[in-house]
This record gives C-alpha cells, sequence and structure tokens, in this order.
C-alpha cells in the first residue's frame, strides 16, 4: 500500500473557479501536497494519459474534454491515499456521489466529473510520474 495518489482537477472545475475550495477540501481532509501545477494537457499527452480507454465509446470525448483548457495535477500524500481520496472524490456519476464529497459539490455530470483521482497504487505513480519530473516531487 502506497502513502502517495495522483489527482487532477479537470477543466470543467478550473474553468469554473474550483481550484481553490477543491485545494482547501484535500487540505482539510490531511493530505499533504507534494507536488502540484496548473498546466494543460495537448490532444497528444491526453490520448496517452487516457491510453487505457482507446477502445472505449467515450475515448474521442475523454482526450477532447481533457485538452480543452487548464488543469491542476498533483501528487498528494497521506497515509493509505488512493481509497482515502477515491472516498473523498466520490462516485464518477455526481449524482450518486456521497453528500460533501468533491463530485457532489464540484461535478456537472458524469463526463465533466471535476477530479480525477488513481484508482490503485499502481496506477497513482504511474500518473504522478506521466506529469512530474523527480526534481518536482517533494520528498
Amino acid at each position: 500500500m502506497s502513502n502517495r495518489t495522483f489527482t487532477m482537477i479537470k477543466p470543467d472545475a478550473v474553468e469554473n473557479g474550483h481550484i481553490g475550495a477543491i485545494l482547501e477540501k484535500i487540505n482539510a481532509a490531511g493530505f499533504k501536497i507534494v507536488a502540484m501545477k496548473l498546466t494543460k494537457l495537448s490532444k497528444e499527452r491526453a490520448e496517452k494519459f487516457y491510453q487505457v480507454h482507446s477502445e472505449r465509446p467515450f475515448y474521442g470525448e475523454l482526450v477532447a474534454f481533457m485538452s480543452r483548457g487548464p488543469i491542476v495535477a498533483a501528487i498528494l500524500e497521506k497515509e493509505n491515499a488512493v481509497e482515502e481520496f477515491r472516498t473523498l472524490i466520490g462516485s464518477t456519476n455526481p449524482a450518486d456521489a456521497d453528500e460533501g464529497t468533491i463530485r457532489n459539490l464540484y461535478a456537472t455530470s458524469m463526463g465533466e466529473n471535476a477530479v480525477h483521482g488513481s484508482d490503485s497504487d499502481e496506477n497513482a505513480s504511474i500518473e504522478g510520474v506521466f506529469h512530474f519530473s523527480k526534481e518536482e516531487i517533494l520528498s
């Protein structure tokens, strides 16, 4: 079990001015931010990041959405980070997300659901390295 996870505040939440509120919820939940940056995924980088979904019918829409505007990428640290963060963000479909979760508060739809959270320790590591160099991550 890792004590780190990866997240992105997605373009919809950035566009709607929710960066500060989402970061506040992350901090209040006891996560330490060990890497963070405001950036924009090119279409090619979004395709590469979401390659695992390339055969799914929503892949093109997902790539277009994730490359349409800025994101905030971050690596978070906390005991049992992946599971704890997935609880904090709530269900992929905001209509099913528990009250007070990030997606319940800030997502507008299943496709534009405010934040990404790694689904496993292995993916958290892969996703973090995709977005950050070793020098950008605090030890």
